[in-house]
């Protein structure tokens, strides 16, 4: 489920969104060692609303990079 108070992130960038992805784990880290488990499902709700953005910003750019092009011409294995 994603968090409900996060703003629009589609003005961010991938490397935002990594970054922002790492914080949010060590502070999820924090949260859980000081034992604070509703802190813990908030932070968990909040990294996935930024791991789907993060996946879906991803897979645009991988569409860019190869520009629909199928590599089983290119790469020959047998």
């Amino acid at each position: 489920m994603e968090h409900p108070l996060i703003p629009n992130l589609d003005d961010l960038s991938v490397e935002e969104l990594g970054s922002k992805i790492n914080e949010l784990n060590k502070k999820l880290t924090i949260a859980m060692r000081m034992g604070n488990a509703y802190l813990c499902e908030q932070l968990r709700m909040a990294i996935e609303s930024y791991q789907v953005k993060y996946q879906q910003k991803s897979a645009e750019l991988f569409k860019k990079g190869n520009d629909g092009k199928n590599f089983d011409d290119i790469i020959d294995i047998s």
